[in-house]
């Protein structure tokens, strides 16, 4: 894909943007970039802007990051000297008819990027880009899980929330580590599936009644399913691990408030992010293809 005549934005995000900004520099197209960690010998074709609004002048295209915005609205950029607040007034720096691509808008960015007249592709729910960066994910969960605990994964019983692209492959990897895997989903057809790969499977609904014997307990469902309710029937001093995108799954703050160890893990992709961004630029440059072929 041939990009000279065109100005990519990189805005927000960790280390994975590093390799996306890298990727879409090979292009030909002018790349600058913000908000997330620069390295020492910065990235070849690529520019460093001092502002998120500098980045976005006149891009063409704008790329946020996959792990969500915030409730306030911002953007995911822990390194970023300041809070990203992708309004109208940040947005009406971009080109006219310009595309910011990233894994999902909240109803406030739809609303500025239709003031502007701009478009946005979202690939949150792109299910082979999930299952690319699944292994980083559920290897990143599993590392936070073991510095969090005093126990094996082995031998032990975890519970699972949801089987949907990560649920079920974090469901199957601690199985083959040896945990006693009780998975939570309301599809039976899921249940089926984790029944195949050795969980023992129970509908969501049983969640309250079983929770006093999962002394460990991931959610990847983006709605709340683990009230206080559930919580204040685990074992003292549970991990509770919400690998869900915002609002996420788990109560975090009634968790705490009951003594468990309570964890959002949120970015698990940066663990790996030369893998996990090519693997997201993948899927970016499939669409800004699209797009290009669109006004050919």
């Amino acid at each position: 894909m041939e990009l000279s005549h065109r100005v990519i934005a990189v805005v927000g995000g960790d280390e994975r943007e590093r390799e996306i900004a890298r990727l879409a520099a090979t292009t030909g197209a002018t790349v600058r970039a913000y908000g997330f960690p620069w390295p020492d010998g910065g990235i070849e074709g690529v520019a460093r802007a001092a502002t998120a609004a500098e980045a976005l002048d006149g891009a063409h295209y704008a790329l946020f990051p996959i792990p969500g915005i915030a409730s306030d609205g911002v953007l995911f950029a822990p390194a970023a000297p300041e809070p990203i607040l992708p309004d109208a007034a940040l947005l009406s720096r971009l080109a006219p008819g310009a595309t910011i691509i990233l894994g999902e808008a909240d109803e406030r960015l739809r609303k500025a990027a239709a003031e502007h007249d701009i478009a946005l592709s979202e690939y949150e729910h792109d299910t082979e880009l999930m299952l690319l960066r699944g292994p980083a994910i559920v290897e990143g969960a599993l590392q936070l899980a073991i510095a969090e605990t005093d126990v094996t994964i082995h031998a032990a019983d975890v519970g699972v929330v949801g089987h949907g692209n990560i649920g079920r492959l974090l469901a199957r990897t601690l199985v083959l580590l040896g945990a006693r895997v009780h998975l939570f989903a309301r599809n039976p057809v899921q249940r089926a599936d984790a029944l195949s790969a050795g969980c023992v499977p129970h509908p969501l609904a049983e969640l309250p009644e079983r929770a006093a014997g999962l002394p460990m307990l991931f959610s990847t469902v983006p709605t709340r399913v683990v009230d206080r309710e559930v919580l204040a029937a685990l074992p003292p001093a549970s991990l509770v691990m919400d690998l869900a995108a915002p609002p996420g799954g788990i109560d975090l703050d009634a968790a705490r408030a009951l003594g468990h160890r309570a964890v959002w893990a949120r970015g698990l992709g940066r663990r790996a992010p030369v893998t996990v961004g090519a693997s997201q630029w993948s899927g970016i440059s499939r669409r800004i293809a699209e797009i290009e072929e669109g006004k050919a």
